[in-house]
Order: C-alpha cells, then structure tokens, then sequence
C-alpha cells in the first residue's frame, strides 16, 4: 500500500499495517464524549457502479476487504439495510485478535453488534446472524411493523421499533447511540446508504474506488436518495493499491 495523503503527522513505514490502518481510520474523539459518529464504507467502481453482476463482493479486492475489518474492529455497531443482508450473505462480525485489547480498553464488547433496518421484517431467523451472534442482533423496524413477524423476531433479536409505515433513520441513530454504540458503521446498500445522507446523518464516506469499468445497471453507493441539497465533504486520506484508491471523507465542519 502507498499513503497517498494521510491524517498523521508522518507517514507509517507500512501504511499497510494493522496498526496505521487503524490510526489512520480512527473515530474522532467526539465519540469518547457520547457524540455518535456515523461513517459508511462502499465500494465502487471507476463508472460509479456500486455492484458487479449483483453483488459488491465483485469489486472488493485483498487490500479492500482488510479495510474493511478494520473498519469493523473499530466500531460499536455494524448498520446494514435488510436486502443488502439477504443479498450478501451477512453472518455475524467476528472477534478479532488483534483488535481484542484495545477494544477492552475503550469498553467495547469483542465485535460490533450488526443492527438490521426493516420496515418488513422478512429476514431468516435461522440464519447464523441470528443463531450464533458474539453480540446479540439489533433490528430496527417500525411501530407498526407485522405483528407476527415482530413476535419471531423479538424471539432472536434486539428490536427498535422507530416510525410508522417508514423507519425513523434518525431516531434509530439516536437508539443506538443510548445503547453507549457512538462508534457507527453503515456498510448500506446503497438504498440505505441515500436515505441515511438524504437524513443528513453521515459524517464521514470511506469509498474504496476499484479500478474498474463494470457498466450495466448497478446502483451507484447513494441510490435513490433524496437529498436536500448537496452536501460537501474533505478529503482527509487516500491509500492506493495495485489501482485500487481507498479514500477517507469528512464534512468540513469537523475534524
């Protein structure tokens, strides 16, 4: 990996590393004070497609999927949209090793929890997601979601029921972060991905660009959203791999 641009003072020897990764992608010290922070990480390729033949798992590489533990490691809570859980396979996050000290120190449990967003609750409850989590499975539904389908869900999971005939995205931040989870990650899709920034809740985009022209019909990694305005953000790192760019954005008004 080459460090391109970096947040640090020096640039690490191995910004490839473990460690530099996770200085590099450190929360803000808001976070330690009870300040949720929401940062998203997608993936895309060069033409904006957000999927290769229906999956993001067709433009992720090596260097893109350690990133995408890090990120993992770093955070209290996984935020996810239903359908990219049916599409993707979602299991459970997983402890980490490297990672299991520090995650001590700043009391946090061995892995993130993974928090579902469904206004319909149709969601495999045998799956390991449910059955074999480290930490118990959040979803986050409606007040007025199916009575049947709650009841199930309520068997396995955590519920937030939040809004009615929509989730209340906003709220759901809220929720979470009353659980102590300030350190959030949202990995979309891209439908949640736009409904989160059309809310004005991202704070931060970690967008792995793939050198890639893929076509077709995919979504880009903000799909649908309806955005008030458009909505600025700072460049604060950028690694680079094999053609692979891995960027780091803040809004401006924070560090």
């Amino acid at each position: 990996m080459r460090q391109l641009i970096s947040p640090l003072l020096e640039t690490p020897d191995d910004p490839g590393s473990l460690e530099a990764l996770a200085a590099v992608y450190a929360y803000p010290e808001q976070v330690n004070r009870g300040r949720p922070w929401l940062r998203a990480n997608m993936v895309a390729g060069l033409d904006g497609g957000a999927r290769l033949d229906g999956l993001s798992e067709g433009l992720s590489g090596d260097a893109d999927k350690r990133i995408f533990g890090v990120l993992r490691a770093l955070s209290d809570v996984v935020l996810v949209g239903a359908e990219t859980v049916r599409a993707e396979g979602y299991r459970p996050a997983r402890a980490r090793a490297d990672f299991a000290e520090a995650r001590r120190a700043a009391g946090q449990a061995p892995a993130p929890a993974i928090a579902i967003v469904s206004r319909s609750l149709g969601l495999d409850l045998a799956a390991p997601l449910f059955t074999e989590p480290l930490v118990r499975t959040v979803v986050i539904t409606t007040e007025d979601a199916p009575v049947r389908s709650l009841a199930a869900v309520t068997e396995v999971a955590d519920v937030i029921a939040v809004g009615r005939g929509a989730v209340d995205l906003r709220a759901a931040v809220a929720a979470l972060a009353e659980r102590g989870w300030t350190r959030m990650l949202t990995e979309g899709g891209p439908r949640l991905l736009g409904q989160l920034a059309a809310e004005d809740l991202l704070d931060e985009l970690c967008l792995s660009l793939a050198p890639l022209l893929t076509g077709g019909d995919a979504p880009r990694i903000l799909h649908d959203a309806r955005m008030p305005d458009v909505q600025r953000m700072r460049l604060v790192s950028l690694i680079e791999q094999k053609g692979f760019l891995f960027t780091r954005y803040l809004r401006p008004t924070v560090s």
